[in-house]
């Protein structure tokens, strides 16, 4: 089914950047290559992670042929400053051998029209051809990707397969009852970190979408795992899930904030992946008092994990 391209954990990358300021796909496809040999299932570029809005369409498609070239699994972002500039991506990540299309709403002008957003999601959809899609909601674009959108594009378009949420827990729900829920051939994923145990456990998302997984990939895939597992009905499974994303979430909620990039960048670097220390925009950078809480609550959770004993089995 070709909604299972759409499980597991796929990080949203970041897009590394070098002196100049311009983006380095070299350490791209090492991050990249790096995620995916810890576990990841397939990588998300370019999304907001991705500072999509900073790179123009030739760097953005340049970023999505190194990955695919490296024979890595990739899903590909749509967002752009117009549908036709998003149908163009798509296009692109179709002929080039991209796994899927990450569609977010059309933003800048008539963004709260649901005849404009059709419209823009349909035309997206029709340049992919058939490339395996998720539509996408979050709050934050001013537009509630609602049921019956999503059964009224799936009908004129099968390769529609998954629905991204990126709003909480009520969000969620609603996307679970009445979306994922009316088919097994519906995925539903998880599009913020601080929702993963809701959306595997009680939603039955089949996938999650995940900022600080590029930070700490190994914790993410184990709470990931944790809570399959509490799905099935593992009470030890459960209690280690819920310990580990209570403990991750004072860098979990880093995602539902206008910095993200800026934090996850930074505590990248902390992790020692020193290509992620500039951001493409120089005066984009954390206040102190900002980076001081990164910092500190990075060592909080390192030290915490260290003598965890959900860590393992």
């Amino acid at each position: 089914m070709r909604s299972q391209v759409f499980s597991g954990t796929m990080p949203a990358l970041m897009t590394p950047c070098g002196a100049d300021r311009r983006p380095d796909f070299d350490a791209l496809v090492r991050t990249g290559r790096q995620l995916v040999e810890a576990g990841m299932s397939a990588l998300v570029y370019c999304g907001s992670m991705g500072d999509w809005p900073l790179l123009t369409l030739e760097q953005r498609k340049e970023g999505v042929e190194r990955l695919v070239d490296a024979g890595l699994p990739v899903i590909v972002g749509t967002g752009a400053q117009n549908t036709a500039q998003a149908a163009e991506l798509a296009h692109h990540a179709k002929t080039k051998g991209a796994r899927g299309l990450m569609i977010i709403p059309r933003v800048l002008s008539r963004g709260s029209s649901p005849a404009a957003q059709r419209s823009h999601f349909g035309s997206v959809l029709a340049a992919a051809v058939d490339l395996p899609s998720v539509i996408y909601n979050s709050p934050y674009y001013g537009f509630q990707t609602r049921a019956e959108l999503f059964f009224d594009l799936r009908r004129e378009f099968p390769h529609l397969v998954g629905f991204k949420e990126f709003g909480g827990a009520e969000s969620l729900s609603y996307a679970a009852e009445h979306i994922a829920g009316q088919s097994e051939g519906i995925a539903l994923m998880v599009g913020v970190d601080t929702q993963v145990f809701h959306g595997i456990v009680n939603c039955g998302a089949s996938g999650v979408i995940t900022g600080i997984g590029n930070v700490l990939p190994r914790e993410v895939l184990r709470l990931v795992e944790l809570c399959r597992r509490a799905a099935k009905g593992d009470v030890e499974a459960r209690r280690s899930a819920l310990e580990l994303e209570s403990a991750l979430a004072p860098l979990s909620v880093f995602d539902e904030g206008a910095d993200l990039v800026l934090y996850f960048k930074r505590l990248m670097t902390l992790e020692g992946h020193k290509e992620y220390a500039l951001n493409l925009n120089a005066s984009d950078v954390l206040s102190p008092s900002q980076d001081r809480l990164a910092k500190g609550r990075r060592e909080t959770f390192r030290a915490w994990y260290a003598h965890w004993s959900g860590a393992k089995d």
